[in-house]
């Protein structure tokens, strides 16, 4: 009897352990096709505004949907933070309002991109907790959903842009090792990321994450001398940078 109370309690802990593995395998998917849907966006409409517009707007709506599912850090430093980063991006898909005439349909990727990327962190911290899983084996299997759902939504994305595994592999061994360094760089920064949500909660922490957009914006503009409106361009720079000082500041108050 005694061993068949034991058997019933570990199956269940495994149950409960195998039924949190499923957000973090569904978060995974969701940042793929995102990230996928925002690599087109930057490539019709440039870095410096596809990627502060699609990562500006996951911030908006994953630090809404974290704040709602954990509030933790002051709310009106937190939202009048969200609110400059709003700003930020309207600037920022005014700064490129004549130029190029794929800017409507990065913009387009871009936003769709935003929409979805909103949801993966969110889901990602379903998966963690007591009786759940740990920081580290959540991400483990986040990037197993990544991994698998590749093999669907990479595959429906060559196929509509006329690519296939053949040019993929016939790829410079450079290249190749270019996007694997940058995987790694994004996963230990998700990562480090994760593991600060635990003291400064999911929403800040999320939303502090999500300061790659200024990077972001700053590399396009700087270094790879995209043309975009000055002032618009400094605009965006000054709402993001605002954005996160007070989004920071959530955490202190």
């Amino acid at each position: 009897m005694a061993l068949r109370i034991v058997l019933l309690g570990l199956g269940g802990g495994f149950s409960v352990v195998a039924a949190a593995t499923i957000p973090a395998l569904i978060s995974g998917a969701i940042f793929n096709l995102s990230n996928l849907l925002l690599v087109v966006g930057i490539d019709a409409a440039g870095m410096s505004v596809a990627f502060p517009i699609g990562v500006g707007l996951a911030l908006v709506i994953g630090t809404i949907e974290s704040y709602i599912e954990e509030p933790k850090g002051n709310p009106s430093y937190l939202f009048a933070g969200v609110a400059l980063i709003v700003f930020a991006m309207i600037m920022s898909a005014a700064a490129r309002q004549s130029v190029g005439k794929n800017r409507l349909r990065g913009l387009i990727f871009s936003i769709i991109a935003g929409c979805i990327m909103g949801f993966f962190y969110p889901q990602l911290m379903r998966a963690i907790g007591p009786g759940k899983l740990t920081p580290y084996v959540a991400l483990v299997f986040f990037g197993a959903g990544v991994l698998l759902s590749n093999f669907l939504v990479n595959s429906v994305f060559m196929k509509t842009g006329g690519v296939t595994y053949a040019d993929y592999f016939r790829g410079s061994a450079k290249l190749h090792w270019i996007g694997i360094l940058g995987g790694c760089i994004w996963m230990i920064a998700l990562s480090l990321n994760v593991i600060a949500s635990n003291v400064a909660g999911p929403a800040i922490s999320y939303a502090l994450g999500q300061g790659s957009t200024l990077v972001a914006a700053i590399w396009g503009v700087f270094i790879w001398r995209e043309k975009c409106n000055i002032l618009y361009a400094t605009l965006m720079f000054i709402g993001y940078a605002s954005g996160l000082i007070l989004i920071g500041a959530a955490t202190l108050h």
